[in-house]
C-alpha cells in the first residue's frame, strides 16, 4: 500500500493547490466575501504550505515518518471538512491554512517514506512516478474541481476531498514506519523566522489594496517582514543545523537554477489562480467550462517536463533548454496583454499553451541541475530549500498578484469596495460593461508587470547558469 497511498496524497496536495481557484466566485457569492478576504482562501493554503513544508520534513525523521504522513492527512481533512461546513470566510480563510499544514506534511512524509522504502532504481521510479503525479494533480485540479462545482456545489467539492483525505490516512496505516538515526537539531529560530517573514510580507501585499499604500498598518508589517528576513539570513550564518546553509547560496548555479523555479512559478501561478475568475465574469463560463479552458495552461505541465528531460539526456544543453522554458514563460505573459472580454477564451489560448509549456519543461530539469551542483552530504537540504523556495514564490505571487488587480481596479473605479466585488467577479447590473474594462484594463497591467518581472529574473538566470558552466569548463 505504500506507494499507491504516497502517489494519491501528493495528487490530492497538487490538485487542492490549483483546484481551488475556481471555485473562488462561488465561494465569494455565497460568503457574500470579496477582495484580500476571498483571496486568503488560495493565499492561506500556499502560506501554510511554503512555511511548513521545512519543519514537517524535519520532524517526520526524528518522530516516525508514518506517523507524521497519517496525522498530516488527518489535519488536511479537518481542514477540508471545516471548509465545506463554514459559514463565514473568515472560518473558510482559518480551514484553509490547516489544510495547508497537512498537505506540507504529506508531501514531506510522504517524500520520506518513499526515501525510507525503495532503493536504486525501484527509489528512481518510486519519485519519477511522485514528480508525475504531481504534474497529475496540478493539470486536472482546475477541471475536476469545476466539474464537481457544476455539478454538486463548492461545498460538496471540498467534501469529497475530505474522504478521499481520510482514506489515504486509513491506507498509510498499512505503511512500514521508519525514522532518521543521529539528526542534526531542527533550527527552530531559522524556521520561526522564515515563517514570520513570510506571513507578514504577505499579509502587507494582500491587505495594502484595503487599507492603503502607506497606511501605518501596512508599512510596518512591511518593515517587520522585512526585518525578520534580515535576521533570518543572519541566524542561518551562526545556526549549527541551519535551514539554508549560507554555501547554498553562494553557489552561483546552484542559484541560478534556483531562481529559474521562482521565475517560472511568477510567470505561471499568478494566471492559474485568477484567470478562472476573470473567464467566469468576462465570458460567462461556468466553473466546469472554466476549469476545462485552464486544460490548455495545465495539460503541457503533464506532457512537457518527460520531453525536456528526455532531450538533456540526449545531449541537448539543459542551460539552452531552460533558457527555452524561460523565453516562453514571458512571450506568454506579455502575450496575455491581448487579453479581452469580448473572445476571452480565445485570447487567453495561446498565451496560456506558452506558458504551461515553459512551465513544463522548467519543472522536468531544474531540480536536478540544481541538486548536481551542491555536494552529497547536502543534497537533503537543497531539496528542501527548493520546495520551500517554490512554496513560497507561488505564496508571494498569488499576493502580489491580488494587490495588483484590486490596487489597479480601485484606481479606475475610484472604489476599494467596488473593486473587490469586480475582483471576486460580481459585476454591478447596469454597469457591466464598465466594470468589465476595468478588470480587462486591471489584468492588463498587472500582465505587463508579471511578464516584465519575469524577463529581468530570466536574464539574471541565464548570466548565473553560463557563468557557472563557463567556470566549470576553464577549471
Amino acid at each position: 500500500m505504500t506507494l499507491p497511498v504516497v502517489l494519491v496524497g501528493v495528487v490530492l496536495v497538487a490538485m487542492s493547490i490549483s483546484g481551488t481557484a475556481v471555485a473562488l466566485p462561488s465561494i465569494g457569492r455565497e460568503l457574500d466575501a470579496s477582495g484580500s478576504l476571498l483571496h486568503w482562501v488560495v493565499a492561506g493554503y500556499n502560506l501554510a504550505f511554503a512555511a511548513m513544508t521545512l519543519v514537517a520534513g524535519s520532524a517526520a525523521d526524528r518522530i516516525g515518518r508514518r506517523r507524521v504522513f497519517i496525522a498530516a492527512a488527518l489535519v488536511f481533512v479537518a481542514g477540508f471538512v471545516a471548509t465545506a461546513l463554514s459559514q463565514a470566510i473568515i472560518i473558510t480563510d482559518v480551514a484553509r491554512i490547516v489544510s495547508g499544514v497537512g498537505g506540507a506534511g504529506i508531501m514531506a512524509a510522504g517524500g520520506a517514506i518513499l526515501a525510507s522504502s525503495y532503493d536504486g532504481a525501484a527509489r528512481n521510479r518510486a519519485f519519477a512516478l511522485m514528480g508525475t503525479m504531481a504534474g497529475v494533480g496540478i493539470a486536472i485540479g482546475p477541471t475536476l474541481s469545476g466539474l464537481l462545482i457544476s455539478a454538486a456545489g463548492w461545498r460538496e467539492s471540498f467534501a469529497v476531498f475530505a474522504v478521499i483525505g481520510l482514506l489515504i490516512a486509513l491506507g498509510a496505516t498499512r505503511s512500514r514506519e521508519s525514522r532518521a538515526t543521529g539528526t542534526d537539531p531542527i533550527d527552530w529560530t531559522g524556521s520561526a523566522l522564515f515563517v514570520a517573514a513570510l506571513t507578514l510580507l504577505m499579509f502587507a501585499l494582500l491587505e495594502a489594496p484595503a487599507f492603503g499604500w502607506t497606511h501605518p498598518v501596512i508599512l510596518v508589517t512591511a518593515v517587520a517582514g522585512v526585518v525578520a528576513l534580515v535576521l533570518f539570513g543572519l541566524s542561518q550564518r551562526r545556526s549549527a543545523a541551519p535551514v539554508l546553509a549560507p554555501f547554498l547560496v553562494a553557489n552561483r548555479g546552484f542559484l541560478g537554477w534556483s531562481l529559474a523555479t521562482l521565475t517560472t512559478s511568477i510567470g505561471f501561478l499568478g494566471v492559474l489562480v485568477f484567470l478562472p475568475t476573470y473567464l467566469q465574469a468576462a465570458a460567462g463560463l461556468s466553473p466546469a467550462a472554466a476549469g476545462v479552458a485552464m486544460l490548455l495552461l495545465t495539460a503541457p505541465v503533464l506532457i512537457t517536463p518527460m520531453a525536456a528531460v528526455t532531450l538533456v539526456n540526449k545531449g541537448v544543453s539543459a542551460r539552452l533548454v531552460m533558457v527555452i522554458a524561460l523565453a516562453l514563460v514571458v512571450a506568454g505573459n506579455l502575450w496575455l496583454m491581448g487579453l479581452n472580454a469580448d473572445n476571452a477564451v480565445a485570447a487567453v489560448a495561446g498565451p496560456l499553451v506558452m506558458i504551461g509549456l515553459g512551465m513544463g519543461a522548467s519543472f522536468g530539469i531544474t531540480d536536478g541541475q540544481a541538486m548536481a551542483l551542491v555536494p552529497a552530504d547536502a543534497v537533503g537540504m537543497a531539496a528542501g530549500f527548493l520546495n520551500t523556495l517554490r512554496g513560497a514564490a507561488e505564496a508571494m505571487v498569488i499576493a502580489a498578484f491580488s494587490a495588483s488587480l484590486i490596487g489597479l481596479l480601485s484606481a479606475r473605479l475610484g472604489d476599494t469596495s467596488r473593486a473587490a466585488q469586480v475582483g471576486a467577479g460580481r459585476l454591478t447590473p447596469g454597469a457591466e460593461t464598465a466594470e468589465l474594462d476595468a478588470f480587462t484594463w486591471s489584468w492588463q497591467l498587472t500582465q505587463l508587470g508579471a511578464g516584465l518581472l519575469c524577463l529581468v529574473l530570466s536574464v539574471v538566470v541565464a548570466i548565473l547558469i553560463h557563468s557557472r558552466a563557463r567556470s566549470r569548463h576553464t577549471t
